[in-house]
């Protein structure tokens, strides 16, 4: 093993450890493609996410600009990755058949050479990684085999990134639920001490004025919670100001 590839290889191993965003955690792993396989100038990754559009994220510039034309022609090397669950190359975009529209524009915009991996886990693919670089037949079978073995840790560096971001925003998600309900129970109790209604009279009632507003029923609890606050401290201020007075 080459020593960027086992660099590269040390540094997936401690990408989740600081809880970085889904987005950073990604563009990491793109530049450790970059320092692991020879020949790269440039590397990003497509995750796949079910029915969602696929998060890209690259680690150059020139990168995006040519992932932007595989998607947007529906055509290109990563696509065929992932349909092909197997890695791609190509030395001469320009001329390679597979491609006939991608590989003469990415060609026209000095990017000759790619390598795309698949990164596959036992239950399919999370997504593919596309290794780019400006010169032509950059890629030797060495530097493929190199890609292969970074791509085999990565897949499950992409997926566990992947799994924590969908824990985190569960986990946002739920606090924010909670919290909204708890308002939603203080407001309730406000209109339920105001007007003698029932629990579920206040409830009808709060949503009526939720679509009156054409706000979400938690956002017209708090300004109602906020509001009887508001009135409470100030009925308290002026019997202290009486108080005072007498």
């Amino acid at each position: 093993m080459n020593g960027d590839l086992a660099t590269s290889l040390a540094g997936l191993s401690g990408l989740l450890n600081d809880h970085r965003p889904l987005h950073e955690t990604l563009i990491e792993i793109a530049e450790f493609a970059v320092q692991a396989i020879p020949g790269a100038d440039g590397a990003g990754l497509t995750m796949l996410e079910g029915a969602r559009a696929p998060t890209v994220v690259a680690s150059a510039d020139f990168v995006h600009a040519v992932d932007e034309v595989q998607y947007g022609l529906g055509e290109g090397p990563c696509l065929l990755a992932v349909e092909s669950r197997a890695t791609q190359t190509s030395g001469s975009l320009g001329g390679d058949s597979r491609w006939p529209r991608f590989g003469p524009r990415v060609g026209r915009m000095g990017v000759h050479s790619v390598l795309s991996l698949p990164l596959l886990l036992p239950e399919g693919v999370v997504g593919a990684m596309n290794v780019y670089a400006h010169a032509r037949n950059a890629f030797d079978p060495a530097a493929v085999r190199t890609g292969e073995l970074f791509a085999r840790p990565a897949a499950v560096a992409v997926h566990n990134a992947q799994v924590l971001a969908q824990s985190q925003r569960l986990a946002a998600q739920l606090g924010e639920a909670l919290t909204s309900r708890a308002v939603i129970d203080q407001a309730l109790g406000v209109l339920m001490s105001r007007t003698g209604a029932s629990p579920d009279e206040a409830f009808g009632r709060l949503r009526s004025m939720s679509q009156a507003q054409h706000i979400k029923v938690a956002e017209v609890a708090r300004l109602l919670v906020d509001e009887a606050v508001r009135q409470a401290r100030g009925r308290r201020v002026a019997a202290a100001s009486d108080g005072d007075a007498d």
